[in-house]
């Protein structure tokens, strides 16, 4: 398939590198404008080169610094990074509070880093509904690496491992990381844990708690995750990460696990793409036809349970659905 044509459309200037175009094209996807179907069409075919790495831990455990430090070490190496910071939403505008950006002064004026905040606009899981759509378009851009980091909100952070080639877990000593860890799920979704802040008080105890998880629920392997220590803040440890992110991303190419990671990444894009029109269709069809208000009207009057209601709308909106495509 050919590009679009040079100069003729907001995705050909994104596929030449324009960062104005890129920063256009990321708003309009972000705000589902009426164009965003036809240029996610045009450039995902140049789409799945970029290696995509994903931060997720707790408040406070240094993400924001971590994502600052390794992008200045891939820099240093000759990549071009890409920066996806989800950040909460205002609760007066429901754009992003931009609290990452300020903490990753030491690449935010590098040519080679990109940096976006995406407002999370209430989405669970620690990203944002067009998280994967705004992937397509930083890959499309030419980026060597998409760091994505999580909005900070705690366990329920277990999402970023449907969108990522490989999920570092970001835990610093004396908060208790250890045990949220093991309650969140988040110990599975690791491929790497991270131990920022490794100077504090409880570094070690807190190696020995995941080194004990691990060996309960795993067996000890070539691929079982590895723990490491940094301290962000001074660089200590970073160029250790960044190389120990090459093999982990090397090994999952040699066993499969890397195409394994892409295919469920493109099964979760489809299935939420396709449960969104779907919602969509069936709302404007129930406000169309004044069903939601007589449900409605029904259940409060207790004379039917919501899962009843539920069932014969759906199975009206698909008979009538039927019958208009015949």
């Amino acid at each position: 398939m050919s590009a679009p044509d040079a100069g003729t459309s907001l995705a050909a200037r994104l596929l030449a590198g324009d960062r104005r175009a890129l920063s256009r094209s990321l708003t309009v996807i972000e705000n589902n404008a009426p164009e965003s179907g036809r240029l996610i069409s045009e450039i995902f075919p140049w789409t799945g080169k970029a290696a995509v790495i994903g931060f997720t831990g707790s408040p406070g455990a240094g993400k924001s610094t971590l994502v600052d430090r390794v992008a200045e070490q891939l820099v240093s190496q000759g990549s071009k990074v890409a920066i996806l910071a989800v950040d909460p939403s205002s609760p007066f505008t429901g754009g992003a509070i931009l609290g990452d950006r300020i903490r990753m002064s030491r690449v935010s004026e590098s040519p080679s880093v990109f940096i976006r905040s995406m407002a999370s606009r209430g989405a669970l899981g620690g990203l944002a509904p067009r998280s994967a759509e705004f992937i397509f378009a930083l890959d499309a851009a030419g980026f060597d690496y998409i760091l994505v980091e999580t909005v900070g909100v705690g366990q329920g952070e277990v999402e970023i491992v449907r969108y990522c080639d490989s999920v570092c877990v970001v835990l610093v000593p004396g908060m208790g990381d250890g045990i949220q860890a093991l309650k969140a799920g988040i110990l599975e979704i690791a491929d790497v844990f991270v131990i920022n802040k490794a100077d504090y008080d409880g570094a070690d105890r807190l190696e020995r708690e995941l080194i004990v998880m691990l060996g309960l629920t795993h067996a000890v392997t070539e691929d079982s995750p590895p723990i490491i220590r940094t301290v962000a803040s001074e660089g200590k440890g970073t160029l250790d990460f960044v190389n120990l992110l090459a093999k982990r991303l090397e090994r999952f190419r040699q066993t499969g696990k890397a195409q394994e990671r892409r295919r469920f990444f493109m099964k979760e894009a489809l299935w939420r793409e396709s449960t969104r029109l779907l919602s969509m269709g069936f709302e404007k069809y129930c406000e169309t036809n004044g069903l939601t208000a007589l449900s409605l009207e029904e259940l409060t009057a207790r004379k039917q349970d919501p899962r009843t209601a539920a069932q014969e709308l759906v199975q009206e909106y698909l008979t009538r659905k039927s019958r208009d495509a015949s």
